[in-house]
C-alpha cells in the first residue's frame, strides 16, 4: 500500500488506497445432498485519486500490478468527477467486537455435518420437502491508507446458516425458509428449524381471502422482503441531494409514528454489517434516522456531504465501483406487543412471511405491491392456512402513521426489525 500510495502522490495531489483481503469457505446443499465445499481466498485493490481537482479511480485483484493500477487511476482522473472533499486525517476509531477466532476454527466437516442434520430434520417431519442449504465462515480484512497520514485497519470474521425448502404439489408450489448470520459461530440450528417447521404447520390447510383492505401483519422476514427498501433509499444522502427523497426537507419533521424509531448503528457487537469505520476510512457512530416519528439524519459519504454542504456520517459503501452512501446496519427499535396478540386481534386479516416482487413499484414514493410468496390467513385470532393468488399493496409512509410495532425484532443480515402490524392494507386475491 505504501509503494501504491508513494507512485500515486507523485502524479496526483492526494491518493488512497483500500484493500480487501478475504478467506471464505461456502458449503452448498442442493435437493437434500451435499453439492459443493470449497475455499475462496481473494485480493481487491482499490486506488482513488485527487489530480487537478478531480476523482480519478481503478482497481486490480492482487497487490502485483502496481504500476498499471497508479496509471489506471491517473488516466480516469480527467474524466472524473470535481472533488468536493479532504481525506481523512489520523483518527481514532471505536472498538467494536466484530472479530471471533473461534469462526475459523470450525471444521469444514462439522458444517457439512450441520447442514446433513439440519435437512434430515426437517425431512423427518417433511418427508416431501425438497431441501437447499447453505454454510459459510470466513475472515475479512479491510486496511484503508491516504495521503493525509491516516491509517484504519481492522479484520472481521462472519459464519452463517441457512435452509430453504420447496415442496411442489401438482400446480401448487409452497416455499418455506430461515437463517442466521453472525460474527460468531452459529453452532445451534435448533431456532432456525423451529422458524421452518412452524411454516410448514401453517401451510398445512389452504385458506382464501376477498379482495378487499384487511390488518395485515408483516412479520421481521415479511417487513425485509417488502417494507425496508423504500427507507433505505428515501434515506441515502444522494437521493436526498438529488431532490428525490420523500423525506428530503422533513428534518425535525413528524413523518410517522411516534412508535417509529430507526437508526443505522455499525457499532452492533458481533455482526458482520458492523465495523469501526466506514469504507472511507471515517470513523463509525451511531445516526439517529427516525426517532419516535420524525426525521433527524440522512446517510453521507465523504464526496456527497461535500456537494450537500453536510459532514460524513461514517456511512460510505463500496460495491465495484466508487463509494456512495449506504446503510450498514439498520436497526428499528422494538415494540411492546407480542406477535401472537397481534395475531390475536384479527378478526380477518393476514400475516404475510416473503413478498414477491415488492420493489417493482415506486420506492422512491414509498410504494410497495407485490405477490404472496408465503402468508397466511387469519381468522378469529388463529392462523387458519396459508394463501395463494394473493397480493397486497400499500405506501410506507402512509402505512407507517398508524401502526403496532411487535416486540419480536430479530437480525436479518444487515437489518434488525420486529413485526409491523398495520390495520388496513389493501388485498388483492384470485
Amino acid at each position: 500500500m505504501e509503494e501504491i500510495l508513494g507512485k500515486a502522490k507523485l502524479r496526483a495531489e492526494e491518493a488512497e488506497v483500500y484493500t480487501v483481503i478475504s478467506e471464505n469457505i461456502p458449503i452448498q446443499f442442493e435437493t437434500n445432498r451435499l453439492k459443493h465445499a470449497q475455499t475462496h481466498q481473494s485480493t481487491t485493490v482499490a486506488l482513488r485519486v485527487v489530480k487537478q481537482g478531480r476523482l480519478g479511480y481503478a482497481t486490480a485483484s492482487g497487490q502485483n500490478d502496481i504500476d498499471n493500477i497508479v496509471d489506471a487511476a491517473i488516466e480516469t482522473a480527467q474524466f472524473g468527477t470535481e472533488c468536493k472533499f479532504e481525506f481523512p486525517s489520523p483518527s481514532q476509531y471505536p472498538v467494536i467486537q466484530i472479530n471471533d477466532p473461534d469462526v475459523m476454527s470450525v471444521p469444514i466437516d462439522r458444517m457439512v455435518k450441520m447442514g446433513d442434520n439440519m435437512i434430515s430434520d426437517i425431512r423427518n417431519n417433511w418427508p416431501d420437502l425438497v431441501c437447499q442449504a447453505w454454510l459459510s465462515r470466513g475472515i475479512v480484512t479491510v486496511v484503508i491508507e491516504n495521503t493525509h497520514g491516516c491509517r484504519a485497519e481492522y479484520k472481521q470474521t462472519h459464519f452463517s446458516v441457512s435452509i430453504s425448502g420447496t415442496l411442489i404439489r401438482g400446480t401448487d408450489m409452497l416455499f418455506v425458509g430461515d437463517g442466521e448470520s453472525s460474527c460468531h459461530p452459529i453452532l445451534d440450528t435448533r431456532s432456525i428449524l423451529a422458524t421452518v417447521n412452524k411454516q410448514m404447520e401453517w401451510s398445512s390447510d389452504q385458506a382464501s381471502i376477498s379482495t378487499g383492505s384487511y390488518p395485515v401483519l408483516f412479520t421481521p422476514s415479511g417487513a425485509a422482503s417488502a417494507l425496508i427498501s423504500p427507507f433505505m433509499v428515501a434515506f441515502n444522502g444522494k437521493t436526498v441531494l438529488e431532490g428525490a427523497s420523500p423525506v428530503g426537507d422533513s428534518i425535525g419533521k413528524t413523518v410517522l409514528s411516534p412508535e417509529i424509531s430507526l437508526y443505522d448503528d455499525p457499532t452492533q457487537p458481533f455482526r458482520p454489517s458492523s465495523r469501526p469505520c466506514d469504507d472511507e476510512a471515517v470513523p463509525s457512530a451511531r445516526t439517529p434516522l427516525i426517532e419516535r416519528g420524525v426525521v433527524r439524519n440522512f446517510l453521507y459519504d465523504l464526496q456527497t456531504a461535500g456537494l450537500a454542504g453536510k459532514r460524513s456520517t461514517g456511512s460510505a459503501g463500496r460495491g465495484r465501483g466508487l463509494p456512495s452512501p449506504s446503510p450498514s446496519a439498520f436497526v428499528f427499535t422494538p415494540g411492546k406487543t407480542g406477535f401472537e396478540d397481534m395475531v390475536r386481534d384479527m378478526k380477518e386479516g393476514l400475516v404475510v412471511e416473503e413478498l414477491m416482487g415488492a420493489e417493482q413499484g415506486n420506492i422512491m414514493g414509498g410504494d410497495f405491491s407485490g405477490n404472496v410468496l408465503l402468508g397466511f390467513k387469519v381468522e378469529h385470532g388463529k392462523i387458519v392456512g396459508r394463501v395463494k393468488n394473493t397480493m397486497v399493496s400499500g405506501n410506507v409512509y402512509q402505512l407507517f402513521k398508524n401502526v403496532t410495532v411487535g416486540s419480536d425484532a430479530r437480525w436479518l443480515g444487515g437489518l434488525y426489525a420486529p413485526s409491523f402490524y398495520f390495520p388496513g392494507v389493501s388485498v388483492a386475491s384470485k
